[in-house]
């Protein structure tokens, strides 16, 4: 369907070097159309939409609104409290690739530009925000909330299932942050963050039905903040409306303590492609597929976007090992953040080969810092990180870093409980998919025998008011037995892969307090949402020493390291990764 009131007003458009002549009727290629009122209407002979002074509504798609009585397309930042408002429109850039011709739409703010590149037969658009004058923010996202009738099903890289009818959501059903008991007795919830993901591994995601589909696919993934382990929610239904919500969030914290950055003038996120179908998943498939092939695309017409180059090394272990796997991060040329954290500029991440190997591609040129860590595997003992800064990725050349040797701990192990990945896996319950509350199924009181328990044993989360204890023996492992008359410094290693506020523990080594992990006190625990927002395998990952002396504190035969909840809030606690006890 065209909009009826464009129609009329169709006339011969200027751009600042070409004029662009519409068809007073239906479309055949992409076009922009200015209406008066900060009104204007974007689309091609596929779709059109109207985009008004914060929302882009009227989305019409195969002769039908697609946004209906839903808010829309905006673009927002620090959640719903900062809509952009547009102040003027134009068409920035136009031309042709392969044949097929496009117009680059720019919607001007205050705070950058959104841009929406249309080619002619395309269905949908590519789409890029360039920053002006964002301020220092948390969250920055575009979206739509479409039509509740038309989109009935989400769909992420992890989960595909239809989205909960309004009606489930009852208010004396709330029990915290956009959760609610479910209504069929089963004692279960419903919550948006089920239909969260990993944001560098997201292939496509979107809302459909057995008719119509909206897409996102980023085939390039530099822009995003964060590491391997960003993740963030994707689709869920909005609750006071019963919107359906696609979230494209290019800067989001969800799952975070703070992802707080200032970002130069001229940082672009994307381009990304926003893509509509007959709610095929398998022609979205194929389609980010082509895109990811594509990508960086040549058709951007952007000087800074196309300077790229690529760095690659090995990495070896003083022992000779190679780095096998290990997760390998393109990041800020500094520490002062981790590498969760980062998300000022352009980041990139990836493995290791079986021989320690790495390449980045694609690389904008700039001066990075480079960080590995163990992905578990053959690597599950190393808890230490590589990082060396200053390394210099050149347009159009590949930076050889060599072979370079990754500093490991030379104290002697006594006991590793979980691989050392900055994830649950390998836990009972860690790395399942998103589900509110799953940490209840852990047990109060937990006993874990080094050498006889099993990994699956200990549980991915600590929540409720207890001990859990780890049990071992100094004379069956091999391990030095401390003397009681001299000092020997132990440690005691906890990394946690998430950890949300309200609960609190003393770390015990037999009958002699060593330390905490407590709310605001030292060593410092800052909440993460991940634990009560569905997450089962990483939040923010955290790592502590705890050092003692050994030989006042632990005796030959059988020792015990316990960690003691004193105080407690439901759902929220401690995600483990690994505890290692060394000296």
């Amino acid at each position: 369907m065209w909009v009826t009131d464009v129609a009329a007003t169709m006339a011969l458009l200027l751009s600042s070097s070409r004029a662009h002549a519409l068809p007073s009727l239906a479309p055949t290629g992409p076009f922009f159309q200015e209406l008066g009122n900060n009104t204007w209407v974007i689309g091609n002979e596929i779709w059109n939409m109207t985009q008004g002074r914060q929302y882009g509504v009227k989305l019409y798609y195969k002769d039908h609104d697609c946004v209906g009585d839903a808010v829309g397309h905006y673009v927002s930042y620090n959640g719903a409290q900062s809509d952009l408002n547009w102040t003027s429109a134009s068409i920035h850039n136009g031309g042709t690739y392969q044949g097929a011709t496009y117009l680059d739409v720019k919607f001007a703010s205050r705070e950058g530009d959104m841009h929406w590149v249309i080619f002619s037969g395309l269905a949908g658009a590519y789409q890029y925000f360039v920053n002006r004058d964002l301020p220092t923010l948390g969250e920055f996202r575009t979206l739509w909330r479409l039509d509740n009738t038309t989109f009935t099903h989400g769909k992420t890289d992890l989960r595909d299932e239809a989205l909960p009818p309004l009606s489930e959501y009852l208010p004396e059903n709330k029990v915290q942050d956009e959760t609610w008991l479910r209504t069929d007795g089963s004692g279960g919830y419903i919550t948006k963050y089920d239909l969260s993901s990993w944001v560098r591994t997201q292939s496509y995601y979107g809302v459909y039905s057995d008719r119509f589909g909206s897409w996102y696919i980023n085939a390039g993934k530099d822009y995003y903040n964060g590491n391997h382990l960003k993740q963030e929610l994707m689709i869920h239904r909005e609750s006071k409306t019963g919107d359906a919500v696609q979230l494209n969030m290019i800067h989001g914290t969800h799952f975070q303590v703070s992802a707080v950055d200032e970002f130069p003038e001229g940082k672009m996120w994307g381009p990304w492609l926003w893509y509509l179908n007959d709610g095929s998943r398998e022609d979205a498939a194929q389609r980010a597929q082509d895109e990811c092939a594509a990508w960086p695309y040549a058709w951007f017409e952007d000087e800074a976007y196309h300077q790229r180059g690529s760095v690659g090394g090995q990495l070896m272990l003083p022992d000779g090992r190679p780095a096998t796997h290990a997760a390998v991060f393109l990041g800020d040329n500094s520490q002062s953040k981790t590498a969760l954290d980062m998300g000022s500029d352009y980041y990139y991440t990836g493995y290791a080969d079986a021989e320690g190997r790495f390449e980045f591609r694609d690389v904008r040129a700039a001066a990075y810092g480079l960080q590995a860590w163990s992905n578990g595997s053959e690597l599950a003992d190393v808890t230490t990180e590589f990082l060396q800064q200053d390394v210099v990725v050149v347009a159009g050349e590949t930076t050889e870093l060599g072979t370079m040797t990754w500093r490991v701990s030379n104290k002697t192990k006594i006991f590793q409980v979980g691989d050392f990945d900055r994830t649950s896996y390998g836990f009972a319950y860690g790395g399942a998919p998103y589900e509110h509350g799953l940490v209840e199924k852990c047990p109060a009181d937990l006993k874990f025998t080094v050498g006889t328990s099993k990994t699956e044993d200990w549980c991915f989360g600590q929540s409720k008011q207890g001990s859990w204890v780890i049990s071992f023996s100094l004379n069956k492992l091999g391990a030095p037995i401390p003397k009681r008359a001299q000092k020997e410094e132990a440690t005691l290693i906890v990394s946690l892969a998430g950890y949300s506020t309200g609960v609190s523990s003393h770390i015990w080594a037999n009958d002699v307090v060593i330390g905490n992990l407590t709310s605001g006190a030292a060593p410092g625990l800052l909440n993460d949402p991940s634990l009560y927002r569905s997450g089962t395998t990483a939040g923010e990952w955290r790592y502590f020493e705890f050092p003692f002396d050994a030989g006042t504190v632990l005796r030959k035969g059988v020792n015990e390291i316990r960690f003691e909840v004193t105080s407690n809030t439901t759902w929220r606690g401690f995600m483990w990764d690994s505890v290692v006890l060394e000296w």
